[in-house]
């Protein structure tokens, strides 16, 4: 199954009241693993960016100057998410931004119901716990130190990892661990705490000629084995 993680930074809060998107980032996953397939790109939002705004994601005016604008991006957004469904977190804020940005250019909405809300799928999970990014984030070890300002890219990085938590977790793989010296086990102790003791390596015994002989009579008395049948 293929699935796109989806973000976006905005001049401001409120795309109703004319604030646009500055960047977008999306990040391909299938069967819920990242390919390592991303698409991202600022933006020139045709206005200026709200003094909260860039205190968030530091993306200034002169940066965003010379950038594409949305209607020039939005051929390759659109083969990149194709069909597929749209993982983002607080989805009614992103898809309400991409949803302005089309209208401007009379272009169809995206759907909102193929939209997965991570938001939301936290908060039924975690009732009553914080649903932000970077708690989420801590709540399954995932290392955000990198982000001390919000951006698209390394934001559908972490929200990829959040969402695979979210829907069941890691499942480490299973690996065999050669030594040429004896095995570690676990154990338990007797009050249930782990220890660590050294396994017995595992012992060849060869079977005795009378062994032998007697497998030997076995084999005579059996009637019309099957591993003589051609």
């Amino acid at each position: 199954m293929r699935e796109i993680v989806l973000d976006t930074e905005t001049t401001g809060l409120s795309a109703s009241n004319g604030d646009r998107i500055i960047e977008i980032a999306c990040l391909e996953l299938m069967n819920h693993i990242p390919t390592g397939r991303q698409f991202q790109s600022y933006l020139n939002p045709e206005r200026s960016v709200s003094a909260d705004a860039f205190a968030i994601h530091g993306l200034s005016d002169g940066f965003l100057a010379d950038k594409p604008r949305f209607v020039e991006i939005l051929a390759e957004l659109e083969a990149f998410i194709a069909d597929s469904p749209l993982v983002i977190h607080n989805a009614e804020f992103d898809l309400g931004f991409i949803n302005a940005e089309l209208a401007r250019i009379e272009r169809s909405p995206l759907d909102p119901t193929r939209a997965v809300d991570t938001v939301q799928i936290a908060r039924r999970k975690f009732p009553g716990s914080p649903a932000s990014l970077d708690a989420l984030c801590k709540r399954f070890g995932i290392d955000n130190s990198a982000r001390t300002k919000h951006g698209a890219l390394l934001d559908v990085e972490l929200l990829a990892e959040v969402y695979l938590e979210l829907v069941g977790g890691r499942q480490a793989g299973l690996a065999l661990l050669a030594e040429p010296a004896m095995a570690v086990a676990a154990v338990l102790d007797a009050d249930g705490a782990a220890r660590k003791t050294a396994a017995r390596p595992p012992r060849h015994f060869a079977p005795s000629p009378e062994e032998l002989a007697a497998h030997t009579e076995l084999l005579k008395s059996l009637t019309d084995p099957i591993w003589l049948k051609s």
